[in-house]
């Protein structure tokens, strides 16, 4: 299986920065492009058939996420969802939010957002790893009363997974709300919001084989929320604006397709990844670095640093592979990696970082390949 994006060009090795839409969710998108225009708000025969798709798209993300279908409000992308989740639940008097320095910059641009209404803002610290130390967050939620935790699922960089399900149930007895942007998990982990314990998660269409513009926040029943976009009562009042029916559309059966690979494409990028790692450890001995952790990652991340390399320099000199250094927010910064170096790694181990991100469409021979260019490139 192929995708005509992908033919004649680079290695594709940056997934976590975006993926080729699917052909089905191309087709799923294009009859509310032309045909089925109405706006799904009308109480007409041209509403029909788009607010028929609002409705299946909803039920389709609530079956990827274990939830109820009103509990999906669509967004206009990942960055929005997030910006919903954090200044929608943080209504009332100003308490603390908690959060990591390895997030998003959605995640922490939203909270710094939330000091001028008198909102503190408290960074929990991350091992070596990237992982979050549950003691740490219990901790800082008895110090002080504390509105939201925000913290990933999975980071975008090294693929380190959180422990979601024993933070979430920490911040609950606490008093406090649950947020996990789940961009780089859905579509690639299983994920079941009654199992993590979340009240609120992040879905971004472009992350899981959908178009561009579009994401999904799953808002647990009961919670609390106020809108950031102000207007018609759209997406149960928590999104103003007429849907992109197209967009959603092409979400909803992206959603659809993930339940039906899963498992079996969460073991097969687990199997890519660790090749190519292997691969990479093989052909230079000794200088290969791992960063994150080195079960608790997502399927398809590999995150490494090879001694004696930078990785803008190292990817400069194979244009036969499309990759990264960090996450696509970052691209171009010529500083280290903020995940990086939040998680204790030296200077030049940080510059030194590639992040080589797997997919769909990922084959061993790309793999193989893959791996023998980097290598030729790293030994000059």
């Amino acid at each position: 299986m192929t995708h005509p994006a992908l033919d004649d060009g680079p290695i594709y090795l940056d997934y976590n920065a975006t993926t080729p839409v699917d052909p089905g969710a191309l087709q799923a998108a294009l009859p509310y492009l032309g045909t089925h225009f109405g706006n799904p708000s009308s109480g007409h025969h041209f509403a029909r058939a788009p607010r028929e798709a609002l409705d299946r798209a909803r039920r389709q993300m609530s079956a990827l996420l274990g939830a109820a279908p009103g509990e999906i409000v669509f967004t206009g992308g990942g960055s929005e969802a997030d910006t919903l989740a954090i200044r929608g639940a943080c209504a009332g008097d100003p308490r603390q939010i908690i959060t990591l320095p390895t997030e998003h910059p959605a995640v922490l641009e939203s909270c710094h957002s939330l000091r001028g209404d008198g909102f503190t803002v408290r960074l929990l610290p991350v091992d070596r790893r990237g992982r979050a130390d549950p003691a740490d967050l219990r901790t800082a939620l008895e110090e002080r009363p504390t509105a939201l935790v925000s913290i990933a699922y999975g980071n975008s960089e090294t693929g380190t997974l959180q422990p979601i399900a024993e933070l979430a149930a920490l911040s609950h007895a606490a008093g406090a709300l649950f947020h996990t942007d789940a961009a780089q998990a859905a579509g690639k982990v299983a994920l079941a919001v009654t199992a993590l314990g979340v009240d609120l998660l992040t879905v971004v269409g472009h992350k899981m084989y959908a178009p561009k513009g579009v994401g999904a926040l799953y808002v647990r029943s009961g919670t609390r929320m106020r809108p950031i976009i102000h207007g018609g009562g759209q997406e149960s009042g928590l999104r103003a604006g007429t849907e992109n029916v197209a967009f959603i559309a092409a979400l909803g059966h992206a959603a659809e397709l993930a339940c039906h690979e899963l498992p079996g494409s969460t073991a097969r990028l687990a199997t890519l990844r660790d090749l190519l790692q292997a691969e990479l450890e093989r052909r230079l001995p000794g200088r290969v670095h791992l960063n994150g952790h080195p079960t608790e990652r997502l399927p398809g991340t590999l995150n490494v640093s090879i001694d004696g390399t930078t990785g803008r320099a190292l990817l400069a000199a194979v244009p036969e592979i499309a990759a990264a250094t960090g996450s696509a927010c970052h691209e171009g910064v010529d500083a280290p990696s903020p995940v990086l170096t939040a998680m204790g790694l030296p200077e030049q181990r940080a510059r030194a970082a590639l992040r080589l991100s797997l997919g769909r469409w990922s084959t061993e021979t790309e793999v193989r390949r893959g791996a023998r260019l980097i290598a030729r490139a790293a030994l000059g």
